[in-house]
């Protein structure tokens, strides 16, 4: 896939990312997971060589003339200068100076020579998180409700249990990677942009980093990144789980094909996204810790709580033949029924499920990709290993996932 350089080098400075707190720290295994993967195993094949390395390079190496095109000249800093040659003139040097920073500025999406990024799991991707330092972000999450007074009280004597002591870790990894940026540096997150884009799409071909083509899988704008203020990278681990999951795949494209219509049509991507915001709600009002507490697990719970609200969703837009401009009032009722009955949700799911299986419901759509199944924290019981907690600590203004002002409660919309 060509890339388009002067596109990707004008978001990465723009993107709000956490890049110091999303770095695998080496030498970190996940016991608990099925999956059994390499971390970052395609690195390798995707950093462009350098050419440079000897202090002099190849004219062929240098197209100048693009870059200028491109306006990249005027904008790139310099980096550290190599010993200059005798016989080489300042003209050259300074275009190879200039070409060592473009490479320097690229995103870690793709490169022409690799071919195509290969689908990346859930678990996959999971792990890349289980092995990241998010020590400054555990110090400033809000995972459950802050309650006072007789609500306090209330909620002891009569609300859902508490989650069990030794979940408490995998639920604050859930909020952690809710406030991490999609990050461009990160390979494991441009795995993840594909995966969802070619799943849904049935196409085998990588797409550009930017541009129209996020629009047609449901984004707002040609970047991604700016859809996911209200979940973080959350909420494409769960659309990243959606596709990836066979059983769940064909409502997947069920659901996206309903977004196409001519009249009912609605952005499948920024929907997903709320259903994201639905379940992490629903989380921090430990409305799931009963179902979590019961499987020992809060991923796999989270995942399956997401899907059966996108289903929930589906079928009452569906059937009541709803359209864009009923999406607030469709998104309201969704949560309230969400948080009301978490057991329910998730009981018509596996009701959903096991009828597709058994050959009602439409059959499932075709997978022309013929992806082998993937092993999933829903199914295995897979949890995730031991956050990594950092030493230093950062000033953060948090005041929760998705918590919306006193002023906005109940109030549903699109993000």
């Amino acid at each position: 896939m060509e890339e388009d350089t002067g596109v990707a080098t004008q978001h990465t400075e723009g993107l709000n990312g956490l890049s110091h707190d999303c770095k695998p720290e080496e030498g970190t295994t996940n016991g608990h997971s099925n999956h059994k993967s390499i971390m970052n195993g395609v690195l390798t094949g995707h950093n462009i060589q350098d050419h440079t390395t000897s202090g002099t390079a190849p004219l062929s190496s240098l197209p100048i003339s693009a870059l200028k095109q491109n306006g990249l000249l005027q904008t790139l800093t310099m980096g550290g200068e190599a010993p200059k040659a005798a016989e080489e003139d300042s003209e050259l040097e300074k275009a190879r100076e200039e070409w060592e920073a473009v490479e320097c500025n690229q995103p870690a999406a793709l490169s022409e020579d690799s071919g195509p990024v290969p689908l990346i799991s859930f678990n996959e991707a999971l792990q890349h998180f289980q092995t990241t330092d998010f020590g400054d972000v555990l110090k400033n999450i809000q995972p459950t409700i802050h309650r006072t007074g007789l609500a306090a009280i209330t909620h002891f004597l009569f609300g859902p249990p508490r989650l069990h002591r030794e979940l408490l870790e995998e639920r604050d990894l859930v909020f952690a990677i809710a406030q991490c940026s999609l990050d461009n540096s990160q390979m494991v997150h441009m795995r993840v942009l594909q995966t969802i884009y070619k799943r849904l799409l049935g196409s085998r071909m990588d797409c550009p980093r930017y541009g129209e083509h996020w629009e047609n899988i449901g984004f707002q704008g040609t970047d991604p990144a700016t859809d996911l203020r209200g979940t973080g990278f959350l909420g494409l681990m769960h659309t990243l789980y959606f596709v990836m999951d066979p059983e769940t795949l064909p409502l997947a494209r069920d659901i996206y094909k309903l977004s196409l219509h001519p009249s009912q049509n609605f952005p499948f991507s920024v929907m997903s996204i709320n259903m994201t915001r639905i379940a992490l709600h629903v989380l921090r009002e430990e409305a799931l810790s009963k179902e979590c507490n019961r499987r020992q697990q809060v991923v796999g719970v989270l995942n399956e709580f997401y899907v059966a609200t996108y289903l929930h969703l589906y079928q009452l837009w569906k059937s009541q033949h709803k359209t864009i401009s009923d999406s607030g009032f469709v998104l309201k009722e969704v949560e309230l029924f969400a948080k009301k009955n978490p057991k329910l949700m998730l009981r018509r799911l596996e009701l959903f499920l096991k009828e597709r299986r058994s050959g009602g419901g439409g059959g499932p759509s075709p997978d022309p990709q013929g992806a082998p199944p993937q092993p999933s924290p829903s199914l295995g019981g897979a949890r995730p290993a031991t956050v990594q907690q950092g030493t230093k600590s950062k000033e953060m203004h948090f005041t929760g996932v998705c918590d919306l002002p006193p002023d906005m409660e109940g109030e549903a919309r699109l993000i």
